[in-house]
């Protein structure tokens, strides 16, 4: 095993056409993020899947036990590799996240996934409060549309929005094809 571990964030069905709550891109992104996974076990890294479930039994997205918060075949877990369910965006908040990191020897985290503005922010900036390196695989990544202020925020201006302060002060934002040829060094 290596010191990096790949964190797959909330890849899950509800955030695909089918699901109650769509994403821009989420197709590609999940595409993205297999080829990251793939070169993750490769290299001997370490391979965590996160799943939100909402807590509230009258839950309309993120419902457990239900289709939508299934891990989307397309990053299906390998049968050793680790899914912590959270109930927060941040994916070390009530997990043992932190703890299977360090009890691995982890000191890098590759973080790819759903929501840029949600999951994918919180758990980056967890991982730094942590003291992990971090690297964030931008077009692994996918969001959607946002309103403030009575005006539609679209999905690609949030996503560079966050990733712009991710890269500014919390890793290395970088897209799929960047990341898999840092291997081939």
């Amino acid at each position: 095993m290596t010191q990096r571990a790949v964190i797959v964030v909330d890849i899950q069905n509800e955030y695909f056409p089918c699901g109650k709550l769509p994403l821009a891109g989420i197709e590609q992104a999940a595409a993205n993020a297999a080829r990251v996974i793939q070169a993750g076990r490769a290299s001997g890294d370490t391979v965590i899947y996160v799943q939100h479930e909402m807590q509230a039994p009258d839950a309309v997205i993120f419902t457990p036990n239900t289709w939508g918060v299934e891990i989307n075949p397309v990053v299906q877990p390998l049968q050793r590799e680790a899914l912590l369910v959270k109930h927060h965006p941040n994916a070390f908040r009530g997990t043992d996240l932190n703890q299977r990191l360090e009890a691995g020897g982890v000191k890098e985290v590759v973080i790819v996934g759903a929501m840029s503005h949600m999951c994918i922010d919180a758990t980056s900036r967890a991982a730094a409060d942590h003291g992990y390196k971090i690297t964030i695989v931008h077009d692994a990544c996918a969001t959607c549309d946002l309103t403030f202020g009575g005006m539609t925020v679209p999905a690609l201006q949030v996503h560079a929005a966050f990733m712009a302060a991710l890269g500014f002060a919390y890793g290395t934002v970088t897209t799929t094809n960047d990341y898999l040829t840092s291997f081939a060094v």
